[in-house]
């Protein structure tokens, strides 16, 4: 194979800063897919486009793999759009509203709720945010409270289910770059064993209770927390919130009914094997597509009985979130063929090269790797676009360096979540705060303060992590955190 040296990495780099600046994962991949093909082709951008439509582009869809991930997408879109039309999440927090009395009630309920909507990260804060304002605002808990629940039970919930729209995303990145590498490793058991080192979102998640049970909050948060008896809803706001997820007849078995049919599809097909053994991928992607198809149907059963809507509107939303799913589609159609490109220009191997020569310690790769993580997402907005870029760049060097593969993996997972989640720019910053019905800047401000103190322990976990990767370690970060909130509320205390 021929050495390009550090021309090698030039679409790398130009994939990073497109994304930076433009915001637009997909012609940031367009173009640094282009730009490698430019490359294997002595620049000759007519021949260039002919080998990159029939040579990169056609064989991945027509492998059985890409075929198969991009088919499960479509399915999950599908489910995720009927079940946020359905009306189910507005009328099972209905049933459970009498029972929320108290601050802490409310919020963890909040917690619960968007914990249990965990297969849409943009459908949390649109379905659990207008049902729960009404409640923050009669028990006098501020909104921006509420639009930090709902994206810290959104993104960092998603990104840690393997079976679902993200984790399904991930471990198609993780196929191709093991493909690549000639690895005989699991995809799936590697998302799984990488769960322990996702660090950040772990904590983001195990945050809000802290906080909730112990009655505090810090930084600018606790300011708006005081005057939030001057900033809740207008009356409109909570009309308009009904009137647009209150579904005339819906009920809440609509929520946990089909997820339920899902879970039991889901292991009535592998059994319980499949969370601690190794299985055929194309198995499992066909039975987690047959979990969601059943769950979809008994669905629209529930809303035909119920006298929801018409089958025919019922079938029109289903269509319509499956079409949503292609630009995700495109993404990974991109991202599946950056890696294959690198892996002819040997981007990795240059990399590795260059680290090797500067006597870099394979075990500075997760806390770099985390960091690089934070920037590009922060920047671009885009946790997906994030694992598009980085993931084939970190795990051929992760293999190569001998650097802790799983500990690295969860680095990605844990910068790209950190990013999206501060980020003003991010698609579910935005629908948190438009979900709250706060000011997006004031969500984005008083979130970070929480952010930040995860971060930083983030960091410490992967530093430690790079050079003895210690999965229980997340136990260690969990007390650690819970430690620092206590040393802020004693500083702090009124």
């Amino acid at each position: 194979m021929e050495s390009y040296g550090f021309l090698s990495i030039i679409p790398i780099i130009v994939a990073v800063a497109m994304a930076i600046k433009t915001k637009n994962v997909i012609v940031s991949l367009f173009s640094s897919v282009f730009l490698g093909v430019l490359m294997l082709n002595s620049y000759n951008p007519l021949l260039s486009t002919k080998i990159l439509i029939k040579g990169f582009f056609v064989p991945q869809l027509t492998d059985s793999y890409n075929a198969g991930v991009i088919v499960l997408m479509v399915f999950i879109g599908g489910f995720i759009e009927l079940m946020m039309a359905s009306g189910g999440a507005y009328a099972f927090a209905q049933a459970v509203g009498h029972y929320i009395d108290s601050k802490k009630k409310v919020q963890m309920a909040a917690y619960f709720t968007g914990i249990m909507i965990f297969f849409s990260d943009l459908g949390t804060p649109l379905i659990v945010g207008p049902i729960f304002a009404p409640f923050f605002r009669k028990l006098k808990v501020s909104k921006e409270k509420l639009a930090y629940i709902l994206d810290s039970t959104a993104s960092p919930v998603a990104v840690l289910v393997p079976f679902i729209g993200w984790g399904v995303f991930v471990i198609g990145l993780l196929q191709k770059e093991f493909k690549n590498l000639g690895l005989e490793l699991s995809d799936y058991q590697s998302f799984i064993k990488a769960i322990p080192y996702n660090a950040y979102p772990i904590l983001a998640i195990t945050m809000i209770p802290m906080i909730t049970l112990l009655g505090f909050d810090f930084g600018l948060m606790k300011k708006f927390d005081h005057e939030s008896s001057e900033k809740y809803l207008a009356e409109e706001n909570e009309e308009g919130a009904k009137s647009k997820y209150y579904v005339e007849n819906a009920k809440p078995i609509f929520v946990w009914l089909p997820i339920l049919v899902l879970l039991f599809t889901l292991f009535g097909m592998l059994g319980i094997k499949f969370l601690t053994t190794k299985v055929s991928g194309s198995e499992f992607r066909a039975a987690l597509s047959s979990g969601y198809l059943y769950a979809a149907v008994v669905l629209m059963m529930l809303m035909l009985i119920n006298k929801t809507k018409k089958f025919k509107e019922i079938f029109k939303i289903y269509l319509n979130g499956m079409c949503k799913m292609t630009e995700i589609a495109i993404i990974l159609i991109l991202a599946w063929t950056l890696g294959t490109i690198n892996k002819h220009l040997g981007s990795a191997d240059y990399i590795v090269g260059f680290i090797k020569d500067i006597n870099l310690n394979a075990g500075y790769i997760p806390i770099i790797t985390f960091i690089l993580g934070c920037i590009v997402s922060f920047a671009t907005g885009s946790s997906w676009g994030t694992f598009s870029i980085l993931i084939p760049i970190v795990v051929p060097m992760a293999v190569a360096t001998g650097a802790p593969l799983y500990a690295t993996i969860g680095a990605v997972l844990s910068g790209g979540l950190f990013g999206d989640h501060v980020s003003p720019i991010s698609d579910t910053t935005i629908l948190a705060s438009a979900g709250a019905g706060c000011e997006h800047i004031d969500h984005v401000k008083t979130q970070m303060n929480y952010a930040i103190v995860n971060a930083i322990i983030a960091i410490v976990f992967f530093g430690i992590n790079g050079f003895v990767p210690i999965s229980s370690s997340i136990l260690i970060a969990i007390g650690v955190q819970f430690i620092v909130i206590l040393l802020i509320k004693i500083k702090t205390k009124d």
